[in-house]
């Protein structure tokens, strides 16, 4: 996905002056939100989650110059900002760990399934096993 070409047409930005700024928010946001998958840093952000990356990094930068406030007014006009940038996604995110995340899955191994392996093939091959042999 072309993250800088989505971002700049929903901010109908026209021209390339802001788009070093754009590009350290896309990877900021990839970022955080491969933290919040449970992705390492050279994992790639899940095409079907690239949305986030775009909502997100527009929230950011129409928020710049007024980070760490949490509401804006002015001349009668009231902006109200979210203190996580990632709130409005959390069921997204969720349903998506729940469906990918490989942290979840429980395993049981059969510690015994070397030694039944072995004792079948040294039958197979003629020769029977004592067991309690040293």
């Amino acid at each position: 996905m072309d993250y800088l070409a989505n971002i700049k047409a929903l901010l109908m930005l026209q021209d390339s002056a802001k788009d070093n700024l754009i590009n350290v928010i896309i990877d900021n946001t990839k970022r955080a939100l491969r933290v919040r998958l449970g992705l390492s840093a050279s994992d790639e952000v899940p095409d079907e989650l690239s949305y986030i990356v775009v909502e997100v990094s527009v929230r950011r930068y129409n928020r710049l110059k007024n980070e760490g406030m949490a509401s804006y007014s002015q001349e009668g006009e009231s902006i109200t900002f979210n203190s996580n940038d990632f709130a409005d996604f959390e069921e997204d995110i969720k349903a998506w760990k729940d469906k990918n995340n490989k942290a979840n899955e429980v395993r049981f191994i059969n510690p015994y399934a070397r030694a039944l392996s072995n004792r079948a093939s040294s039958r197979a091959s003629g020769r029977l096993l004592n067991d309690f042999s040293n």
